[in-house]
């Protein structure tokens, strides 16, 4: 059986305006208040349940796509799947995931790393020369929000030009949730992928933007929902590849962070969080209950980022 995929789908919309709302990217020339190109559509962050098998098949093909990463403004993207990040894979603990990488891209070689399994990289992990393919199998012997990218160097530049995704593995017994979204929180560097003046601004960490789910203020323009009173569970990886994030929810306290494979907090503590607090590669969830209708803008606490693209709504109705 193939793996879910995340990828596509959604509405198109603006949220209503608050006090909340950010508007362009300080310096970097983007007016992320702007509107999207006709037709453009959100990806979906809607996260579904894990299949029901043990073993989990999927095929990631590299190649490079031009998207629009940002409102009205398209990038040639290296991508796994055609998408930046790529397909969103999940499953339980002890589950086997075989994956097909297969290198289209004409050019350059690429890779493969899956954080979540333990293997050594020797082979699994090598460069694929145009036009060749592997399959990487590992068991997922431990649960979490797991980081997977290009394995070619410089691996700044592959995954900085979108060659990135997540593997969430659920930890045994994890309680249904009413929702569940998926973030990959990651940075933008627009220009000619390679370009001489692009990796400068990745080697000297100045991003154009900083985004969710590969396109900068997304989800301000196509918010999340959710009903009060409801559960919803936020997975979150930071993909960088140099900066972590601060995940926050404006208006709600998280009762339950799940950080690295350990809970931190659980319904039933007297204590609350304010924020997911990851460095680069790591991964977790946090769980809140919307207490009533109304717009809950979520935001890298990291105000830069946050400003720059890092932010979204939540629609409770």
């Amino acid at each position: 059986m193939t793996l879910d995929i995340v990828v596509g789908g959604g509405t198109h919309g603006s949220p209503e305006q608050d006090g909340h709302t950010m508007a362009a990217a300080p310096g970097k020339g983007l007016d992320l208040a702007a509107g999207f190109s006709r037709g453009w559509q959100p990806r979906s962050a809607a996260l579904p349940a894990a299949p029901g098998t043990r073993v989990h098949k999927a095929e990631l093909r590299a190649r490079r796509t031009t998207v629009e990463v940002a409102p009205g403004v398209r990038q040639e993207m290296w991508t796994f799947g055609g998408t930046a990040p790529g397909p969103t894979l999940r499953g339980t603990v002890g589950d086997i995931f075989e994956i097909t990488l297969v290198n289209d891209d004409p050019a350059m070689g690429h890779g493969i790393d899956f954080h979540a399994g333990a293997l050594a990289p020797d082979r699994p992990m090598r460069t694929l020369r145009p036009g060749e393919r592997l399959v990487y199998r590992f068991r997922a012997e431990r649960a979490g929000a797991w980081l997977y990218h290009c394995s070619t160097a410089p691996m700044l530049q592959h995954m900085g030009n979108g060659m990135y995704g997540a593997v969430i593995v659920d930890p045994p017994g994890l309680a249904k949730a009413d929702r569940e979204y998926v973030l990959v929180s990651s940075q933008l560097y627009l220009g000619t992928p390679g370009s001489e003046a692009q990796v400068a601004k990745m080697r000297q960490n100045t991003p154009d933007a900083w985004m969710f789910n590969g396109v900068a203020a997304q989800y301000a323009k196509a918010p999340l929902t959710a009903r009060a009173g409801q559960r919803v569970r936020f997975w979150v990886v930071a993909a960088g590849p140099s900066d972590g994030i601060a995940f926050h929810v404006v208006g709600t306290v998280f009762d339950t962070v799940y950080k690295e494979g350990a809970y931190l907090l659980r319904p039933g503590d007297k204590g609350g969080s304010q924020v997911l607090d990851l460095a680069p590669a790591q991964g977790g969830f946090v769980e809140t209950v919307f207490p009533e209708a109304g717009h809950y803008p979520f935001v890298d606490h990291d105000m830069r980022h946050a400003e720059a693209g890092a932010h979204g709504m939540v629609k409770v109705e």
